[in-house]
Order: structure tokens, then C-alpha cells, then sequence
């Protein structure tokens, strides 16, 4: 069974973001546990946190359903020391506050190398050990602290379009990652549809489909599938540009859409648009659900 939601608010407290996912009919939500765009955050009282299982109860969404967000001023591969630090004990705070809320799964983007890390001619494998390799060794590092400092929280690495110097567009990134990652049954992947199709998976045809989730299973492997962010992308296929569309809207078109809805292997997991008109939010999770053949 498909579970699809949105990203909805938390405007006034987390315990409102149940009851806005409800009042769109869905089954699924994203939500940021606290200000996106600040670093502290106020520890939750007794008050919200009763609201917020009160809410949660009444909209019969199940916590494996739902699929927080970290704050956008996270880098876990920054490569100055003190803003690494930062970054890392905000994360841990992060899923210390999806502890506190019952939710066994926390998504962020991986990091970023800024172009200022020290590069080195030396092989690994295939691999050149350069900025980009020795920022996935930090966001491994930094997600091993997490994991230690913390429990029950999955840390779920999102994938990215590759714009800037963001790592995690390639699937070769995400495996680095896990490979690193000492407690593999607390990590894990959400698949962003945009920013894979903007870093060069195409997924608009059956057989591009397939292709693209099969090398998937085989380089990253579906048992880290642990959710996915349902949007269309206005720029082309391998743009590397990250700007969401509408589903049915955008380079990607409905038929990918339609292969998701009806893949046993998406089943169970939190699907949440993140595109980019939120009054027609309620029309496209039922537009999701009509994909689905009988």
C-alpha cells in the first residue's frame, strides 16, 4: 500500500502538522521539527508534546509515515572545524527532537564541500581522494557521532541534484555513505524525484525506469529505501539544478509517477510532495492515488 502525503507546516507549533496533513487527505507528511532557518531551537514543553500526540492520533498517521526534516543550515561535511561542530550538534539535536516526538526517522541532505578542502592525488579504488571524497568521509564521520549520541532515529540521507558543490547526487555517493556507516540498520536513503532527474536518472519511460532503479538496487540497495520526495523539475534531465514543479508539470511528466504508484517496492514508505503550488496539494495526493491499477 502507497502512503502519500506533503511537506506541510508546523507554523505555531509541531502539533499543528498533523492535523494540516489530515485536512489534505493524507496518509503521509514531512515536517520541520523546528525553525528551518535558525540554529537553537526551544526544548519542547509538556503542553505541545500532548497536542502532538493528541493531533497525531486523531489523523491516523502512523510514525514510519512520517518523514521530518533537519534544519537547511546543516552541512555535516563542512570542512571548517568550528562550522562542522555546529552543524553537528544541531543534527544531534535534531534527532534528539524526533526521539522526544516518537519518529523513527530524521531525512537531510548530506553536505557540502565548499571547494575548500586540501586535494590530493592519491587513488582510491577508482576514486581520486579529493574534496569530494574527503567530504563523504566527514558526513560518514558526522553520522556515526549521531547514531552514538542518539537511538531509535534513523539517519535517512536525502539525495540531491548536484547543484553547487552538494554531494549525493550520484548513487555512488549514497553507497560511500552506508559503507562508512557503522550501525547500518539506522541509515538510510529518500529518493528526491527531481533531484534525480536533474542529476542524470531519467525516469520517464519504462525501460529508463528501470534501469535507474535497478542500478539503484545494485549500487545502493532498496533495503535503505526509506522514503521519497514526489516532485516534477522544471529544468531538464542532468541540469544539475534543483527547482521543483508541479506533478505533470515539469521535464518529468506523470508516466514516472504512475510507475512509482504502482511499484510493490515503494510500498509502505512516507511519499511526500514537496512541489512547489501548496493549494493544489489536496488534488495532486488524489491525483497519486488514481495512478494505481487495479
Amino acid at each position: 500500500m502507497k502512503y502519500v502525503g506533503a511537506h506541510v507546516s508546523a507554523t505555531g507549533g509541531v502539533f499543528n502538522a498533523p492535523l494540516n496533513a489530515k485536512e489534505l487527505g493524507a496518509k503521509a507528511f514531512a515536517l520541520f521539527t523546528k525553525n528551518q532557518k535558525r540554529w537553537d531551537a526551544k526544548p519542547f514543553d509538556n503542553k505541545t508534546l500532548d497536542l502532538w500526540f493528541k493531533n497525531l492520533e486523531e489523523s491516523g498517521i502512523e510514525p514510519k509515515h512520517i518523514l521530518p526534516h533537519d534544519s537547511y543550515l546543516i552541512n555535516l561535511g563542512h570542512p571548517e572545524e568550528e562550522k562542522l561542530i555546529k552543524s553537528r550538534e544541531a543534527f544531534i539535536d535534531e534527532m534528539q527532537r524526533c526521539e522526544i516526538l516518537g519518529l523513527d526517522r530524521l531525512n537531510f541532505h548530506p553536505g557540502s564541500h565548499l571547494q575548500k578542502f586540501s586535494k590530493r592525488a592519491e587513488d582510491y579504488d577508482d576514486l581520486i581522494y579529493s574534496a569530494e571524497l574527503q567530504c563523504l568521509e566527514v558526513i560518514a564521520e558526522s553520522i556515526n557521532i549521531a547514531l552514538d549520541k542518539t537511538s531509535g532515529v534513523t539517519a535517512v540521507i536525502e539525495n540531491t541534484a548536484g547543484q553547487g558543490t552538494n554531494l549525493g547526487y550520484k548513487f555512488e555517493h549514497l553507497a560511500y555513505i552506508i559503507d562508512k556507516i557503522e550501525d547500518k540498520s539506522r541509515v538510510g536513503v529518500c529518493i528526491d524525484t527531481c533531484h534525480m532527474f536533474t542529476a542524470g536518472y531519467d525516469i520517464r519511460t519504462r525501460e529508463a525506469y528501470d534501469k535507474t532503479w535497478n542500478d539503484f538496487d545494485k549500487i545502493v540497495g532498496r533495503e535503505f529505501l526509506k522514503g521519497m520526495h514526489i516532485n516534477d523539475s522544471k529544468p531538464p534531465l542532468g541540469s544539475r539544478v534543483d527547482r521543483h514543479h508541479s506533478l505533470g508539470e515539469g521535464e518529468i511528466g506523470w508516466d514516472a509517477f504512475k510507475f512509482i504508484m504502482n511499484d510493490e517496492r515503494m510500498d509502505d514508505i512516507p511519499l511526500v510532495l514537496e512541489t512547489i503550488d501548496e493549494s493544489i496539494w489536496a488534488q495532486e495526493i488524489e491525483n497519486m492515488y488514481k495512478l494505481v491499477e487495479k
